[in-house]
């Protein structure tokens, strides 16, 4: 029972240790005049980022857009970088191919539709 409990704790352990530094929740820059929180996890091998909060005004405000994703497909380069993804611009209903890159609390994102190219910088929400 002891070397159950013993593996259980360790496999927990080990999981902790393995999430990507990017997990977790940012504040994107306002668009169109709100902004938005999303959270980004593991989906499947890559990373996916839903809208989790919105806001306007600097108020918060309940969007249609809560739940939906807004970043997915993000593969982890392994140097703070992550490619071919995809990211949903909901001022637009444009979707962009995408990548970011990760320095500390800031993110990096930026995004393409043919010649058309946006950048953001999103802060990790404490």
């Amino acid at each position: 029972m002891k070397s159950i409990v013993l593996a259980a704790a360790l496999a927990l352990v080990a999981g902790m240790a393995a999430a990507d530094p990017v997990e977790g929740v940012w504040q994107t820059q306002a668009d169109d005049g709100a902004y938005a929180h999303v959270r980004i996890a593991p989906c499947g091998a890559h990373l996916c980022g839903a809208i989790a909060r919105t806001f306007k005004a600097g108020a918060e405000y309940k969007s249609e857009n809560l739940g939906k994703p807004l970043v997915w497909d993000m593969a982890p380069d392994g140097k703070g970088g992550y490619r071919d993804g995809k990211i949903w611009q909901p001022s637009t209903g444009k979707i962009y191919k995408s990548k970011m890159a990760l320095s500390g609390d800031v993110l990096n994102v930026s995004g393409c539709v043919g010649p058309i190219c946006k950048k953001q910088v999103w802060n990790r929400v404490k």
